[in-house]
């Protein structure tokens, strides 16, 4: 399957956000020892999968994505692999007619909020506006994939943040 997104900071959290349906979700990424590891074992609110992403060509929108449905007791057992991971809340949040996929990281990248809007087609991605809670398009900044965050604090991401004017967000 392909998987045409684009990715936006968030310069606030919208409003009404707090009343919108939202999943925990916890990423272990594998092998540890790769830079950018690009298989996942997913926690995502009672489903859990495993899931292989690579990119198509260099345009990291445009993803080539194999995913593995587990149960519970599968998942339970796959993520003690000593892996890179992750803690975030998932929001979706609708947006002119777009459900807006908002990550609030939890644990040691608290306070950074990302947020990912998914395409049926090129055109449709490329038409599309940014919204004015979004503080800037990070599509193609390879340190905030997945597969680059897990593992990480918000002071490691701190400097290649900093050109954006990024400022630390929490829901209240």
């Amino acid at each position: 399957m392909i998987e045409l997104e684009r990715t936006f900071l968030a310069k606030k959290i919208p409003d009404g956000l707090k009343n919108c349906k939202f999943k925990e979700i916890i990423d272990v990424y594998v092998p540890k020892s790769r830079r950018h590891p690009t298989l996942r074992i997913r926690k995502n609110g009672n489903k859990y999968e495993m899931t292989k992403k690579e990119p198509v060509t260099d345009d990291a929108s445009h993803q080539n994505e194999q995913t593995i449905i587990l149960t519970e007791e599968e998942f339970n057992d796959l993520s003690k692999i000593d892996g890179k991971k992750t803690h975030k809340l998932r929001y979706y949040y609708e947006h002119n007619g777009r459900t807006a996929e908002i990550d609030i990281f939890q644990g040691a990248l608290k306070g950074l909020v990302v947020i990912d809007f998914e395409f049926k087609s090129m055109e449709e991605k490329n038409k599309f506006k940014m919204p004015d809670f979004c503080l800037a398009e990070v599509t193609h900044e390879e340190f905030l994939a997945g597969g680059m965050l897990c593992g990480k604090t918000f002071k490691d991401i701190e400097e290649e943040i900093k050109k954006f004017n990024y400022k630390k967000l929490e829901i209240n």
